[in-house]
């Protein structure tokens, strides 16, 4: 008998509602829930490749342990006790640090995973962490501590009601946002132009973005911390600052202003690549809106300066008014405040507390960036990695210098890992862990309502049956730590056994329930289960200074880890330019039909015209003897591909354009695990120097 249930879709930040049509337990149509109050019927084409995850026939449906080259099944029982056993060997001859952890962004996408790793975290014990954080959004959430108090307070531009946006380093049509979890993007970005609103996007490309906006500036690959600095001396110039009641609670709007006074438009314009009367023009612009947001992402924090570029960005909201206002960018009420919550347990983030023991790259939230990790690896001598864990991620494709970093997996004494598939990265594990995904698991999203434009929750029940031999994450999780901590794992953290046991009896069921009967609304599970298709808890509202986890309650407009870094920009800024031979500068871009590099085996998602291709201007093409559709070698300095090429307008000259996270003509291979943000070890992946010539 068919039947239609709803769920979630998780293969991307937006989180949309989903109808799903069922046969006989099979899932037979997913279309978007037009009863849902946030995403309204929104999807894209990744909804519907949900049933092409869960059921491909590359998917590892048990546990697999790897001999040699061959893969035989092995129980669970078995499998959780030889982790435990190789990972307890390796730390115990070794050191805690000689075992590090990787998690990937999918991680993000269920409840189970973000209530699980803190308790795998703490079993495994030592220093050697690493996510995808440091391959994207890490320099926002250091602006976010360093100026709110709370590595996880992302101001969120209220796109529903302002007047004006300025779009830096993202693409929301592709992405339908990101740290700001926003369905139906192009519809509310159409809302915003009807209503007399104005979209101008900043980008070394036009994107699907700046195709659809009122202007499109095209700034120079990592040139936007010096195109904000000129933006905000404009501001001050001219008088145009208007932080209003902010002013009561911010500390460093002067010393703000003595900063912007040294970066007149004619001093940034170079580096931004961005004329001075342009820069002029935004701030103006900007200043003059009723209303107005910057909202940056991935594009300005994968950059040289994106530590600055996303504090910038940030100050500018402050200066004009527009933090924690409507139509500006605020800050979220999700039902369950997972912010509150680390707030009372202690746990608000921590920057530079150790280093790496290799190149020195700073801590940032117990992490190590990820562009260490291959060095890490092959560096002989104490606290060297010899053992990893890794959580549904991809590193040989997401983090820098993937070649590198496949080698150097290839050397490890011990790999487990937890994932559906065997992949560029999960191929040198000698133990994988297959959990449970999608429409197979109950579903509520801790994370993305916390940066979602709209107050709202939703939880919707599992609507099929997992293959009988994968767990769910949290199983997954906390089985593997109560393996480790019967071992001996956790050091000397006594309370460790009572945390786990406690944690088992309550399950992530019950641990959401208690999050959310003590959030602000309140609510609890049971009534959102009534509400199969969400509710909504309103707009975004003012909430500061209540919301500032900072000592004083005080906005921190000036950090001084961001003011100490800016000597690094005005070297740049003042330094004779170099010309070099040939080079072109890479930048990367996202598809709708993708997101990072873990759905790139479904056919649905990838059939058609070739997308993997460099975009190369008519110019740079001619002078390279580059023919459309030709092949063309690209060579950086860690590596080298081969990848048809694209001539086109929509980059402009000196700059090419690769998508990121494929594995036939990755943009990863290119890109140089050497260039990081010196502030804070971020990868830099915006402006790559490549030399390009036929193949």
């Amino acid at each position: 008998m068919p039947e239609t249930r709803l769920h979630t879709c998780v293969l991307c930040e937006a989180t949309c509602g989903i109808t799903v049509q069922l046969e006989e337990g099979r899932v037979t149509g997913i279309r978007g829930d037009r009863d849902d109050p946030f995403s309204r019927g929104h999807v894209c084409p990744k909804a519907a490749a949900l049933p092409d995850v869960m059921n491909h026939p590359d998917r590892i449906r048990e546990p697999m342990r790897r001999i040699g080259d061959r893969w035989e099944p092995v129980s669970w029982d078995e499998a959780l006790a030889e982790a435990a056993d190789r990972i307890t060997a390796i730390q115990r001859t070794h050191g805690r640090n000689a075992v590090g952890m990787y998690v990937g962004n999918p991680a993000v996408h269920g409840h189970g995973a973000i209530l699980g790793i803190p308790l795998l975290s703490k079993a495994l014990g030592g220093r050697s962490r690493f996510s995808a954080t440091s391959v994207d959004q890490l320099p926002q959430m250091l602006a976010a501590l360093e100026m709110f108090g709370h590595q996880l307070l992302f101001p969120v531009p209220d796109v529903d009601r302002t007047g004006f946006l300025l779009v830096l380093g993202a693409n929301p049509i592709a992405s339908n946002g990101s740290l700001m979890t926003a369905p139906g993007i192009a519809h509310r970005l159409s809302a915003l132009r009807a209503r007399g609103g104005r979209l101008v996007v900043v980008d070394p490309r036009r994107t699907e973005t700046a195709a659809v906006a009122d202007r499109h500036v095209a700034v120079r690959p990592g040139g936007d911390a010096a195109l904000l600095l000129g933006i905000l001396h404009v501001l001050f110039a001219e008088r145009l600052d208007r932080p209003g009641r902010l002013a009561d609670f911010t500390d460093g709007l002067d010393r703000l202003r003595e900063i912007a006074a040294r970066h007149a438009p004619e001093r940034v314009a170079a580096r931004a690549g961005v004329a001075p009367d342009e820069i002029r023009s935004l701030a103006r612009e900007f200043a003059a809106s009723p209303t107005a947001v910057c909202y940056g992402r991935v594009g300005i924090s994968t950059q040289e300066f994106g530590g600055i570029a996303s504090w910038l960005v940030n100050a500018l909201n402050l200066v004009t008014g527009n933090l924690d206002r409507a139509g500006g960018a605020m800050f979220t009420t999700p039902a369950a405040d997972v912010v509150a919550l680390n707030a009372r347990l202690g746990s608000l983030g921590s920057f530079g507390r150790f280093r790496s023991r290799v190149r020195g790259l700073p801590e940032f939230g117990g992490e190590l960036p990820v562009a260490t990790l291959a060095e890490e690896i092959e560096t002989p001598g104490d606290g060297r990695i010899r053992g990893l864990i890794t959580f549904a991620g991809n590193p040989v494709l997401s983090a820098p210098n993937g070649r590198r970093l496949d080698r150097a997996l290839a050397g490890l004494e011990f790999q487990v890992a937890i994932d559906l598939y065997r992949n560029e990265t999960t191929r040198h594990a000698h133990l994988i862990l297959p959990p449970t995904f999608g429409l197979e698991r109950d579903h509520y999203d801790l994370v993305f309502n916390g940066v979602a434009v709209r107050n709202v929750a939703r939880y919707v029940k599992a609507v099929v049956t997992p293959p009988p031999g994968v767990r769910d994450d949290w199983d997954i999780l906390l089985g593997l730590a109560f393996a480790l901590r019967a071992r001996g794992g956790g050091g000397r953290r006594r309370n460790l056994g009572t945390t786990l046991r406690v944690a088992r009896a309550l399950g992530p069921r019950r641990i959401l329930g208690l999050l959310l009967r003590f959030g602000p609304h309140p609510l609890s599970i049971g009534t959102l289960e009534r509400a199969p298709h969400g509710v909504d808890l309103g707009p975004l509202q003012p909430r500061l200074p209540g919301r500032l986890f900072t000592p004083d309650r005080r906005i921190r407009l000036v950090p001084q880890v961001f003011e100490e870094d800016l000597a690094r920009l005005d070297a740049a800024l003042d330094a004779v330019p170099v010309a070099r031979s040939g080079d072109l500068l890479l930048i990367g871009r996202r598809r709708l039909r993708s997101n990072n590099s873990w759905m790139h085996n479904v056919a649905r998602l990838v059939k058609g015209p070739v997308a993997c291709t460099l975009m190369v201007h008519p110019e740079d093409a001619a002078a390279r003897g580059l023919a459309p559709g030709g092949e063309a070698r690209v060579r950086s300095r860690v590596g080298e591909i081969r990848v048809p090429v694209e001539v086109t307008e929509e980059v402009g000259r000196g700059v090419v354009c690769l998508p990121h996270g494929w594995g036939h003509a990755s943009f990863n291979d290119l890109a140089d695990d050497g260039r990081v943000d010196a502030l804070c070890g971020n990868a830099d992946f915006s402006g790559v120097p490549v030399t390009v010539e036929p193949a």
